[in-house]
């Protein structure tokens, strides 16, 4: 069984694109309203266009968040990458696990790339 992690998005074109340069590669699958990538570790993740979710969700963006895990040495030019993508909502700033940093896709999803004290 693999697990897949679903997004809501308000406009799968606009989040393809997001994600595509995240990534650096396209989705594994795309539909008119839909789009699945297939990341490194094997896991995936699913843009879904909400107005076509059944049941329809109730939440909101922000509530959660998606980490991705940095070699310690990676995280200071993965943020000079990143920045450029979204709304920066934290700088890399050294927290008690580590240092991390943090971005917003254009739903509003909240990522945090992040790099584990040695």
């Amino acid at each position: 069984m693999r697990t897949t992690l679903f997004l809501y998005v308000s406009d799968i074109a606009r989040s393809c694109a997001f994600y595509e340069a995240v990534f650096g590669q396209k989705p594994v699958e795309q539909r008119d309203l839909f789009a699945l990538f297939l990341l490194p570790d094997g896991q995936t993740l699913g843009l879904w266009q909400t107005g076509n979710v059944m049941p329809a969700p109730n939440g909101q963006t922000g509530g959660c968040e998606i980490g991705f895990r940095c070699e310690a040495g990676d995280l200071e030019g993965e943020f000079l990458r990143w920045q450029t993508l979204g709304p920066v909502l934290m700088a890399p700033t050294d927290l008690p696990f580590g240092r991390s940093f943090m971005i917003a896709d254009p739903d509003g999803h909240r990522l945090r790339p992040y790099a584990l004290a040695a």
